[in-house]
Order: structure tokens, then sequence, then C-alpha cells
């Protein structure tokens, strides 16, 4: 009996993009006009519908068509207005489902940006560092709800500029998302108020690194309290408010970020990801997976095949 109902592509891993690759015959700007922020246009279908991943954010704007999104581990739909800023190298990819017969000459709007001049900038302007926490939370990559249509005319706003004009445009733009207090993260695990306290992130990544080190082998929160010297009681209140989760279902939203790394790069079973992400039956995983994902492991895989566009589902 066939193990599998459909074949996984040869090519599972995100692929990488280089700056030479990037044509202006695809829609970017031309090299000589390039600087710290860069805009892209482009319709669909695409030449760069691919699952990839850069080392520049980016700022993400459809407007036209419906489909499907991947960002790292999330998969979820998108429509026109949908706003994602992706943080440096976290794959991504959107492909269009209800696409009419000759495609769409525009459905992208795109802004790539690099990290090290604002960070460095924001040193020394004390005005730009409220963008950190923003820049912070793009690792796992923000969608931003009511925001199309001003996202549209931020992006107008900065492809016409230059220069200085083209710098404010653009902190205008990050300013209007930094304001946005209804969005959500896409992909991982997000911590919150250890954060911004270093003792306390230190001893959270201790800890990520104590459960993600034995992911296969059951770790008590008694026996993680005692190693790190506390109550299991206060062990609790501290991790709660740490990652906004308790312990248990903090260990099982890392457990199931593993299925589906393995679901999307292996072709392992899925009861066998099952026990190797540490989970003792079929039944509680497909449970567990679908409250964090809102899909089953099965589905999760039939769908992240979609992340490689109509080009590689066709070859």
């Amino acid at each position: 009996m066939n193990k599998r109902a459909f074949a996984l592509p040869r090519q599972v891993k995100p692929e990488l993009e280089h700056v030479y690759s990037r044509s202006p015959k695809l829609g970017y700007e031309p090299p000589e006009e390039a600087g710290v922020v860069r805009c892209l246009s482009h319709g669909f279908p695409t030449e760069l519908e691919r699952w990839h991943f850069h080392d520049e954010y980016e700022l993400h704007l459809i407007t036209q068509t419906n489909g499907k999104a991947f960002v790292g581990d999330w998969i979820g739909p998108f429509s026109p207005g949908h706003l994602v800023l992706c943080g440096p190298r976290l794959p991504h990819n959107w492909v269009s489902m209800d696409a009419p017969e000759g495609g769409v000459s525009e459905r992208d709007y795109v802004i790539q940006f690099d990290h090290d001049p604002i960070a460095s900038a924001a040193k020394h302007l004390p005005e730009l560092a409220e963008l950190m926490p923003l820049l912070e939370r793009a690792k796992h990559g923000i969608e931003f709800f009511g925001l199309g249509d001003a996202a549209l005319t931020h992006w107008h706003r900065v492809k016409a500029a230059k220069g200085t004009a083209r710098m404010a445009a653009f902190f205008d733009f990050l300013a209007m998302l930094v304001s946005c207090s209804d969005y959500r993260l896409l992909s991982n695990i997000q911590l919150q108020g250890a954060a911004h306290d270093e003792p306390g992130m230190d001893l959270i990544n201790q800890i990520v690194n104590r459960i993600t080190d034995n992911l296969s082998e059951p770790v008590s929160m008694a026996d993680v309290a005692s190693e790190m010297g506390m109550s299991e009681t206060r062990f609790s209140r501290f991790f709660r408010k740490a990652t906004g989760n308790s312990y248990t279902d903090f260990v099982n939203r890392i457990r199931v970020h593993k299925a589906c790394h393995l679901l999307m790069e292996t072709d392992k079973l899925v009861a066998d990801i099952c026990y190797e992400v540490g989970f003792n039956n079929v039944a509680n995983f497909n449970r567990r997976f679908l409250e964090a994902k809102g899909m089953t492991p099965s589905e999760f895989r039939r769908q992240s095949v979609r992340r490689f566009g109509t080009r590689k589902l066709a070859s």
C-alpha cells in the first residue's frame, strides 16, 4: 500500500533570494536607484512566486485575488488588503487560487528594507527607538488588519519619492504600523513580558532550550521548576507572565512548531513525527495540532505543498 497519497516536491527548503537576481523586468527598481528602502510591484502569475527568504524585511500588500499565504510555519488565507511584515530570513510565499485566465497585472506591492541602517540610526535618534519592538515582532511575521487602503496610499508615496523624501514617507508608513493594535503574529511562538527583562529573557531561553533539546522526552513543569530553583507556583506565574501561555500549552506549541517543519521538509509519516516531537499518541497530536494551526497535520502537509506556487506544482 502506498504510504503517501501524494508526492512531495523534491525541493522542500526555501530558496535564498540573491540581490543579483532582482531584475527590473520582474518589478524591482533598477539597481542604481536602490537604497535602504526598495519598492517592488508585480502581477500574477510571476516568476517571483516561490517559497523563498532573504536578508531584508519585507512589507507585503496584496491588492487582487484570493489565495493561500505561507509565512514560516503559518498557513492562512489572503484577500485584497492583506498586509504582512516579514522579518529577515523568514520564508514566505503567496499563492493565488482564483486568478482569472491570463492572470492579473498588479497583485503585490512590496517594500524591502535592511535592518542594520535602521538599528544603527535608532541608537542615535531616540525618535526611531519605537520601531525596534515592531521589527522584533516581525521575526514571526505580522499580519495587520484594516490597513489595506492606507497601506496602498503609503506604498505609492514611498515609490514616488527619492532621497530624504523617500525616507520620510517610509518612516511615516512604519509609524502607522507601530500605532496599529489590530494585528497578529503568524509563525512560531511569541515571548511577551520577559522580552524587556534581560535576566528574565535569559532564563526563558534556558527553559526553551531545555525543552527543545529533549523534545521527544517528557519534561514536567516540576522538573524544570526544580532545575531553575523555583517552586512550581512561582515558576508557573513567572512562565505565564513571560510567554503568555501555561507551561503545558507552551510545550505543546513548541512540539507543534517542530512538527510543522518536519511535515514541510521531510516525507516522514505523520505517526512517526507525532512521537518524534514528544506526543504520546496520534489522537492527542492531531487534537493539539488542530488547536494550534486550525487544521490536521495531514491537511497542513497537503496545504504546504502549495507554498511552492503553481509553477512548482506543475513541474
